[in-house]
């Protein structure tokens, strides 16, 4: 097991499911302290209605020889995030490296509808999701990545942002917007790092084999290519695994600065870094569906969240 992250304090926001799940066992697996953020707990269930947790993520990273800690925090209330920075600063001081991977938002896509056909509050909840919680997470975690040169944040969305530079088909404007935006807050972030000496940049994955992706369509990470019988395009779908091998590759990475400020994909740093997806494949999602089905279209009604 590599050990390359050892000594290093990680806290991953949203770490209850998904990619921000894998992030965080692989962080921890590789040597990082992990603290696990999100709004499911053993005793208290998100809006997501899941049955995934932030102690079941602790779990995995224990079971994967690593240690950290589960912490229940809602990263839109600015009280709860600002008692989870005095807490980190407590007990550690600093922190290296943080993902957002907050989101939690699907329900309030509307798949293929106008902005007239949207619930109002259903697309202002995509921007308070996918926006305003970022950046409440950014205002008071940040001193602690700026405590030491070398800090390390990486802001979780969908798409590319060639691929997103046109809109989604078959999305929604609230979505749209939610996982745009991340493009420009990462530029932002990276002007404001760079004088400390970190680094900002917005990761996304490609079709991704989380577990509601699974669910939908009836299969594990086992038997997954069963799926590909009714949806051919699955065939270039990646497990969590492959981004969360891209996040610890460019955090043990001492020159990863030269990415500070753009969007990285998993397909892209595997190229960089030399790894695989658990099963030895290096999938481009992303690449692919440029190429099959044109920039800004959709793989099909339930998306690649």
């Amino acid at each position: 097991m590599s050990t390359d992250l050892a000594g290093k304090v990680a806290l991953v926001a949203g770490g209850t499911r998904g990619a921000s799940r894998a992030i965080a066992v692989e962080l921890g697996r590789r040597g990082a302290f992990v603290y696990v953020t999100g709004r499911t707990s053993g005793q208290h269930r998100s809006e997501v209605g899941r049955p995934e947790t932030i102690e079941g993520t602790l779990e995995r990273i224990e079971e994967a020889g690593g240690t950290g800690t589960a912490i229940r925090v809602d990263h839109l209330e600015p009280g709860q995030v600002g008692a989870l920075a005095e807490r980190v600063d407590r007990e550690h001081g600093r922190l290296d490296i943080l993902v957002d991977g907050l989101w939690g938002g699907d329900e309030y896509i509307g798949w293929g509808k106008r902005v007239w056909e949207m619930p109002v509050e259903h697309v202002l909840r995509s921007i308070r999701l996918g926006v305003d919680a970022h950046l409440i997470t950014s205002h008071f975690l940040f001193p602690l990545v700026i405590r030491q040169p070398g800090g390390l944040v990486v802001e979780m969305t969908d798409g590319t942002e060639e691929y997103n530079a046109r809109y989604r088909e078959g999305t929604s404007i609230g979505f749209y917007v939610a996982k745009a935006a991340s493009h420009s807050i990462v530029k932002a972030q990276a002007h404001d790092l760079a004088e400390y000496g970190g680094t900002a940049v917005a990761m996304t994955p490609g079709w991704l084999r989380s577990e509601a992706m699974l669910d939908a369509y009836g299969v594990t990470e086992e038997n997954w290519r069963d799926a590909l019988v009714k949806v051919p395009h699955f065939c270039i779908s990646e497990s969590p695994l492959f981004v969360a091998r891209a996040v610890a590759s460019l955090a043990a990475d001492p020159d990863r600065a030269r990415f500070s400020g753009q969007t990285l994909s998993s397909a892209q740093l595997a190229k960089v870094y030399g790894f695989t997806d658990a099963d030895g494949s290096r999938p481009d999602a992303w690449r692919y569906l440029d190429e099959v089905q044109g920039p800004g279209k959709p793989a099909d009604a339930t998306g690649y969240r």
